[in-house]
């Protein structure tokens, strides 16, 4: 979806009911509070249980000392203060001003007391959420993380863990307010019953309209997910070291800078026009609401003034009116606005409720111990989400265990493919992948992907220090040093490490203090060091020296074959000159395999292995 139809959207409100449908999720997000800390939760509703309280009692007796002094006024006076309490006349008022007073601190100490705990509880629940959607994020499959309409229930369910912390305090300060509203009501129950119409009269229209535009408010915020993604792209382009040799090279910035323009400005519009409709709404409804509270009031005295109520009663009557009036209006427009927030919470519990379709069988087989025969790919046939075309189809593939296997081919042969299956990345959509004979799909998941040790082209460059770099490859021995150092002298990445100020403490990248960066050649050691750290019985190694010079590649894969002694190994690449290391080489076309044997045997067969081979060696004449 484009800047054009971000600018074209029209924005009509759901109904109703099916936004205050979204409520159904409040309990969730309850347990989910709960479970972040069961202590201070119980603790912020004790504390606003008192708190709901007070102000009905500081509002009693503010009527029972006004109704004291009206009635000590009019008796007759025994002269100055000191009479007045020789007489006891002031022991009442007084016992009525000290309550008052140690309810009006009392109030006060809950008060910061309540903000205290509700801080801390909004972190630990933004912490506990955190966790959760990462330990969630952490089972589901490649498929559902490269799918755009997943990747934008990601990003909003990444915003909804931090953005929606306001929404704890606020769903307790609406249970405090609501008991509040309780005992205030009862009063004016005891005194005026028909005041209670009144306020429904103000408030319900204030409670549509807050409905109607957080339902638009939630509906703009969801259809613009994918601008606010270019948004964050564009901002990370034009302000990233990554990025910046060639932003400059290309004079990017100005591109750059009108892209970033036409996203921003057009959800500006969006905004805009929706905040002045609801800034001229919402004036309208409050006035209707104070007009109604006037009425009221004006009540109220007419009462007081032909005698029904005292002055005490008009104090506590209209007190309780304005009070009740602004809780239950605020009851109204936080149940309303919580209910918009109920609208976010979807996009946070309904990632919680997607569940991988590659995931372990009920009763997994355990990985080989050692593995006997190999796997073997009968007739497999993968389509990735939404493409037009079949990456592999009809494939039948054996990787006998102990060989050294490559596979080489065009780009978009298949390569890749084959090995996302062969970790069980992804599933086949036709056909089946056996290993020692029986389904990979009925293995253990995890000590599958265990026992195969993959290092993609696209490694991930963690940020992290250059022992933990090697140590990712096996993070429940990320703090064996020995081991660390051992994955290191395999790969050669040793001396890469040798010459960082810290060593294997350093911290790799320019994100953090101290942080170096290394060249490309230097970072694929140490990812080929995570392969090493795994110690798998499958190496599997996606173009592993693209980034090496040939003196390297050649250091590189000796000492690879040599270290790879009775494992199995599949290896990808476009250098013939680590291709020709392989025990066997298959060579793909379509998602097939076209030829298969030894380099020799593949050069002597003068087929589309020896032609790519020789366009290669072209190149070096």
């Amino acid at each position: 979806m484009g800047v054009a139809h971000l600018k074209g959207m029209s924005s009509p409100s759901a109904p109703v009911v099916s936004r205050l449908g979204a409520l159904r999720h409040i309990p969730a997000v309850v347990r989910l509070v709960y479970e972040a800390s069961p202590l201070l939760a119980v603790s912020s509703i004790a504390l606003r249980t008192v708190r709901a309280l007070l102000p009905v009692a500081i509002l009693f007796l503010a009527k029972l000392i006004l109704d004291e002094v009206v009635a000590q006024a009019r008796g007759p006076s025994p002269g100055g203060i000191a009479a007045w309490w020789a007489a006891g006349k002031l022991d009442r008022l007084a016992l009525l001003v000290g309550a008052e007073f140690v309810l009006g601190a009392a109030s006060d100490v809950l008060a910061r007391a309540s903000s205290l705990v509700d801080s801390l509880l909004a972190e630990r629940y933004s912490n506990h959420a955190s966790v959760r959607l990462m330990r969630h994020a952490a089972t589901l499959d490649l498929e559902q993380f490269e799918d755009n309409d997943q990747q934008d229930r990601l990003d909003r369910a990444r915003r909804q863990v931090t953005g929606r912390t306001t929404l704890l305090s606020q769903l307790f300060a609406q249970a405090q307010d609501l008991l509040t509203a309780l005992t205030l009501a009862a009063g004016l129950v005891v005194y005026a019953p028909w005041l209670l119409p009144l306020l429904l009269v103000a408030l319900i229209p204030a409670l549509a309209g807050e409905l109607h535009f957080n339902a638009q408010g939630y509906r703009l915020n969801y259809f613009r997910t994918p601008e606010r993604r270019n948004l964050d792209y564009l901002r990370y382009l034009g302000s990233s070291l990554e990025t910046a040799k060639e932003v400059k090279l290309f004079g990017l910035g100005d591109f750059l800078v009108r892209r970033f323009a036409g996203y921003a400005d057009a959800m500006y519009e969006a905004n805009k026009g929706l905040a002045v409709r609801r800034t001229l709404w919402g004036g309208a409804l409050a006035l209707v609401a104070s007009l109604t509270y006037y009425a009221a009031y004006a009540a109220i005295i007419w009462n007081t003034v032909s005698g029904h109520f005292s002055i005490g009663d008009l104090s506590f009557l209209a007190a309780s009116f304005l009070r009740l009036r602004t809780l239950l209006e605020g009851l109204l427009l936080g149940f309303a606005q919580i209910a918009g927030q109920a609208l976010y919470l979807e996009d946070l519990l309904s990632f919680f409720a997607i569940r991988p379709r590659v995931r372990s069988p009920e009763a997994p087989l355990p990985f080989p111990q050692p593995i006997r025969s190999g796997f073997v790919f009968e007739d497999v046939g993968f389509r990735y989400p939404n493409a037009g075309g079949w990456a592999v189809r009809h494939l039948d593939l054996r990787i006998p265990v102990g060989e050294v296997l490559a596979l080489v081919g065009e780009n978009g042969a298949g390569k890749t493919t084959i090995v996302k299956l062969l970790a069980r990345l992804y599933d086949p959509t036709e056909g089946r992948i056996l290993l020692d004979g029986r389904d990979l799909r009925d293995y253990d998941l995890g000590a599958l992907r265990q026992g195969v040790g993959v290092i993609f082209q696209d490694f991930v460059r963690f940020h992290f220090t250059a022992g933990e770099n090697i140590g990712v490859g096996l993070v429940g021995e990320m703090e064996d040093a020995e081991k660390v150092r051992d994955a290191a002298q395999r790969s050669l990445a040793d001396k890469v490490v040798a010459r960082l100020p810290l060593g294997y403490d350093n911290p790799l990248g320019r994100r953090f203090d101290q942080g170096v960066d290394l060249s490309g050649g230097e970072w694929q050691k140490i990812a080929i060091a995570r392969a090493y750290m795994r110690d798998a019985q499958v190496l599997v190694l996606d173009e592993p020296t693209a980034a090496l010079d040939a003196r390297s590649e050649a250091e590189v894969f000796q000492r690879f074959r040599d270290l790879s002694q009775g494992r199995t190994v599949v290896l990808i690449s476009h250098r013939f000159s680590t291709v020709r290391m392989a025990d066997r080489v298959v060579v793909l076309a379509d998602g097939r395999v076209a030829e298969e044997g030894t380099h020799e045997a593949l050069m002597a067969l003068r087929g589309r292995y020896a032609e790519l081979f020789e366009l290669q060696a072209a190149g070096y004449r």
